[in-house]
């Protein structure tokens, strides 16, 4: 008993010290204010953490790797797949394809939510045609590969590039947005879906705006049936109670902020290099930073067919092996598929993705040019950026402007730098008298041309008048982008909307299958060979396994305490 009551007292004692270590409030290491005190002005210090994949996401640490490195052979001789070594970021990237299941759970959200908007429904249904063949009779999988309940872990096909975007916002929303009523930030799902008690709940099921994260960041998602029963305390002197957005006692609340390390960064493609890297899995054959053996594939081997004893010979992918093979021979079909297979099928690779080759080719994020690996940056390359800002519908308060789904308006950006307020003031005011902002500021008031020659006047042709004769830079994005389509389809198929997607399909032979290989489509098309998974970016350190290695040790800044 006596031994009880000791070991009782130790763990009182040890609980007692962490509890009062944890009341001890921490200091700005350059101003000695403590943070998150009301009475100081409520400077807020969160908790630094290192944040988890979003649902169906696995990390994959970054590192350097040679771009178009595994390529072997250039059979289309298109010379696009230049040899260069890279840098890539940690990000997280989905563990298998999106499937059909996956995008069901979207078009039975639009429908649930615009029931009467049957443009929105319609635009982002699948293509089911792309089965369509004139000579083959592919009807069967037109009527059924999509929604058929046998199909729903196969991966999804028949969408573009474009649609892959609305879902990637789509995906971005509902997981914050599940987080939060999870959390309790925001109204419980029952009382949204009027299934809860109290005034509350009446008022959720009555608020139907759909929830979009900018918006909700941008703090102009609040009040009745908006809030959750545990809102953060708001410590600033300024804050004042929204209608209905009081907690427990007349204390005050807010939203969750960004920088709660709370929501999940957007969803999106991963760029073509990432995809490529990440395919490759180079991490299985690395030690103490030496490739101990090259790939052509994401596995081991110059073969496509499985070592091991229990499945040797199996063939290790989902894709053609040859005119007319699609599945091998009847009572011992080799690759177990004569279309597309589940998304979990085959083994993964080393970073544990499923299908980095065959099954179904991906989308991903950059526009394709045949000279990219020679021209882009060596870290974290990407060509495609379409810089954006979000309209301001009230710039004195910061508010978004929104359209009828309720996601903020995005106008292309006019500045590579943080403009001036009264710049910003200027653009804004502008945009909403419907005139062009730099030529409003700089056109004379006798109406003739501008002295810097900067008007927005376009001839018939397509170019503006004072860019005629520049040279035309299809990434160069600003004021002064130059738009000329003029000899798309006459003596080139390449344009700003012709989209990457990489990996191979169930329908490619084998030499797709190398992860360096690259194609190209319209960013408007579809494919029955084609799909998508996602990636999203990863913030904080880059380590992904940190325990068992060597590390530096670092001392914490010593509290400061004023003289006396």
């Amino acid at each position: 008993m006596r031994v009880f009551f000791t070991k009782t007292a130790i763990v009182l004692l040890g609980a007692g010290f962490v509890l009062s270590s944890c009341s001890k409030r921490q200091q700005s290491s350059k101003t000695g204010l403590t943070y998150n005190d009301k009475n100081n002005g409520g400077y807020e210090r969160f908790r630094q953490t290192h944040p988890s994949p979003g649902p169906g996401l696995i990390p994959i640490e970054g590192g350097t790797f040679v771009v178009g490195g595994s390529a072997d052979q250039d059979v289309t001789y298109e010379y696009n797949n230049t040899k260069r070594r890279v840098t890539i970021p940690s990000f997280y990237m989905d563990e298998t394809e999106v499937s059909n299941q996956d995008w069901l759970d979207y078009l039975h959200w639009i429908n649930i939510t615009f029931p009467q908007d049957r443009e929105l429904y319609y635009n982002a249904i699948p293509d089911t045609l792309v089965w369509r063949r004139p000579l083959s009779y592919n009807e069967p999988y037109v009527d059924n590969y999509l929604r058929h309940p046998a199909f729903q872990d196969y991966p999804v096909v028949g969408v573009s590039w474009t649609q892959v975007q609305d879902y990637c916002q789509w995906r971005t929303d509902r997981t914050n947005e599940n987080i939060l009523r999870e959390r309790g930030n925001l109204v419980a799902w029952k009382d949204l879906n009027g299934n809860g008690k109290g005034k509350n709940a009446t008022a959720a099921a009555a608020s139907k705006e759909p929830f979009n994260t900018d918006i909700y960041l941008n703090n102009q998602m609040r009040g009745p049936g908006i809030d959750g029963k545990k809102m953060l305390p708001d410590l600033s002197p300024n804050a004042k109670p929204a209608a209905g957005a009081t907690g427990k006692a007349g204390k005050l609340v807010r939203p969750v902020r960004m920088e709660d390390g709370i929501l999940k960064q957007g969803y999106r493609l991963p760029s073509e290099a990432e995809w490529e890297y990440a395919a490759l899995g180079l991490i299985g054959n690395t030690q103490f930073e030496n490739i101990d053996d090259g790939k052509v594939y994401p596995w081991n081997g110059l073969g496509v067919r499985s070592s091991k004893k229990a499945t040797r010979g199996l063939i290790l992918a989902n894709f053609k092996r040859g005119m007319g093979d699609n599945a091998g021979v009847g009572g011992y079909l080799n690759d177990k598929a004569d279309i597309t297979a589940p998304v979990r099928a085959y083994p993964p690779n080393d970073f544990g993705l499923y299908n980095m080759a065959g099954n179904v080719n991906e989308w991903v994020q950059d526009t394709y040019r045949q000279t990219s690996f020679e021209e882009f940056d060596d870290f974290n390359p990407f060509r495609g950026n379409e810089f954006t800002n979000k309209r301001l519908a009230d710039p004195t308060k910061g508010l978004y402007a929104k359209d009828k789904y309720g996601r903020p308006i995005k106008d292309p950006s006019k500045s590579n730098r943080k403009m001036k307020y009264s710049e910003l003031i200027a653009l804004q005011q502008a945009q909403a008298s419907g005139t062009d902002a730099n030529a409003a500021q700089a056109a004379p008031a006798n109406g003739a041309t501008p002295a810097n020659g900067n008007t927005s006047a376009t001839p018939p042709g397509g170019l503006r008048a004072d860019l005629a004769g520049k040279p035309y830079n299809a990434d160069y994005r600003g004021y002064n982008d130059t738009v000329n389509t003029a000899l798309y389809g006459k003596t080139t198929l390449v344009n700003d909307h012709s989209k990457v997607y990489k990996g191979g399909s169930w329908n490619d032979m084998a030499f797709w299958l190398n992860p360096a290989t690259r194609r190209f489509m319209d960013q408007d098309d579809a494919s029955a060979e084609v799909g998508f998974r996602c990636a999203m970016t990863l913030v904080g350190a880059p380590e992904i396994h940190p325990e068992g290695k060597p590390h530096y040790s670092i001392k914490k800044a010593k509290p400061y305490k004023a003289t006396r």
